[in-house]
């Protein structure tokens, strides 16, 4: 209701203050939703707020990178540039990146690298090391009256999803506990967010991904706690489990 006043009035706005955007210069944007696709991998929609994009560049989001492979338009059209103010969708990443995330064109690849290797190592550093923890092993600490918050990596198929769980996770808590979601991405589980999960005592939660053969190898020689889901409600309980004295100590996958 009343979508066409509101850009009418957008517009308005923009020609009273004169908006203008560079559109020749390097593109900077901002990522608006991010997912894994079939066949395409890593994919996400950037909102291009200055300069123009174009296939070809090598670009920095968040803590990933690429080189545009493919810019797809509004109307599911491929397009070989993008100017200011247009909605695209960018294939090319080597990771998927945050809904939220920056979007900048550099020069060169090893630029690219650097700024994303930095942005990665920066968000490790930033949490404590320590040692695996399972959910029996923090069981045992709350039995035994050493309650502590429960730090969770989760990685789903969509970035709503990631939202959703996220959500959901840090609703649940007791008066001396609670879960504490470190780190929240799209895409299948990978060496990094082990590595992560380690280093922090965290659980990974994956919901409707899997780990791939590396992580997997890495979680077995760690002892780490990988869990597979397909539906919210199960890992909230199994959370809740965990903090009210219900987890059954076995663990069972079922393959359909």
């Amino acid at each position: 209701t009343n979508l066409d006043k509101l850009l009418e009035l957008i517009q308005l706005q923009a020609e009273l203050i004169d908006l203008k955007a560079n559109p020749d210069r390097a593109a900077e944007g901002v990522v608006i939703e991010a997912k894994m696709e079939k066949g395409k991998g890593s994919v996400a929609t950037v909102l291009v707020q200055r300069g123009t994009l174009k296939v070809g560049d090598i670009f920095v989001s968040g803590s990933e990178w690429g080189r545009v492979r493919a810019l797809v338009n509004d109307q599911g059209k491929q397009i070989k540039s993008a100017l200011p103010s247009a909605p695209v969708e960018v294939l090319g990443f080597n990771g998927t990146p945050h809904a939220g995330d920056d979007f900048i064109v550099v020069d060169e690849e090893a630029r690219a690298r650097e700024v994303a290797d930095f942005r990665v190592r920066k968000t490790r550093d930033a949490i404590a090391a320590g040692g695996v923890s399972t959910m029996e092993q923090m069981f045992a600490r709350a039995q035994a009256g050493d309650s502590e918050d429960l730090p969770v990596v989760v990685k789903a198929d969509v970035q709503g999803s990631v939202e959703a769980l996220t959500s959901t996770l840090e609703k649940i808590s007791t008066e001396d506990s609670q879960v504490k979601v470190i780190h929240g991405a799209v895409g299948p589980i990978n060496e990094s967010d082990v590595t992560l999960a380690t280093a922090s005592k965290a659980v990974i939660i994956g919901f409707n991904v899997r780990a791939n053969s590396q992580a997997r190898e890495i979680a077995k020689r760690d002892n780490g706690d990988v869990r597979y889901y397909s539906i919210i409600y199960n890992v909230a309980d199994d959370i809740k489990g965990v903090f009210s004295g219900q987890l059954s100590p076995k663990y069972r996958e079922n393959f359909l």
